[in-house]
This record gives C-alpha cells, structure tokens and sequence, in this order.
C-alpha cells in the first residue's frame, strides 16, 4: 500500500494526539507507511488541503460534525468508535482508516 494521510479531528485537536501517537506504532508495527496528523474540528474544511487527506476521522465527541464534512469533503469521514477512542485502540482506529481508504480506492 502506498503511504496514507490519515487525518483526526476532535473538540480542540488535544484529546486524539495520543491516539495519534498509539496509531504512528501501530502502523510501524504493521510496515504501514501513514502521516498520522491531530486538528480541531473547528475550520476542519480549510484544513484539507493543506494536509491532504485520504481520510478523516472525528472524535466521538464531535459526531455531529460527520454529516456535514461527509457532503462537503471530497474524502472518506467517519466518526470513531467511541470504545476505540476511549481505550485508545491505535491498532482498531488505524484498521478502520485503511478499511475506509480501501473502500473508497474500489469504487
């Protein structure tokens, strides 16, 4: 798999930098090459082009934002599980990423 951009998104970008951090080993481990990179939700829109995402993740704080970013953005959002963003799963949040990118290289 070519490298992946994966972007996470909660209330202040604070919260899921260590879930960031969980999913950069992750993908280490696994021989995945990801940029792995936490924001704000907040201005998330003027945000995508300069990170350049194949993916966005939203914390489960910030769900109500998937909706809107899903019919404004050219690129696969999902909210994260709210188990796997409480246990700070990086390997489980990481798989959901790449099942995501996947699923939008298919189509």
């Amino acid at each position: 798999m070519a490298k992946v951009n994966i972007l996470l998104a909660c209330a202040g970008g604070f919260s899921s930098s260590l879930l960031v951090t969980k999913m950069k080993k992750a993908a280490s481990a696994q021989g995945v090459d990801a940029e792995i990179t936490a924001i704000g939700v907040n201005g998330l829109e003027s945000q995508v082009a300069k990170y350049n995402p194949d993916v966005i993740l939203i914390g489960p704080q910030v769900s109500y934002a998937v909706r809107k970013l899903q019919a404004d953005l050219p690129v696969p959002v999902q909210a994260i599980n709210m188990m796997d963003y409480g246990r700070m799963n990086g390997e489980k949040v990481l798989a959901t990423a790449l099942a995501l990118v996947d699923k939008a290289k298919a189509k």
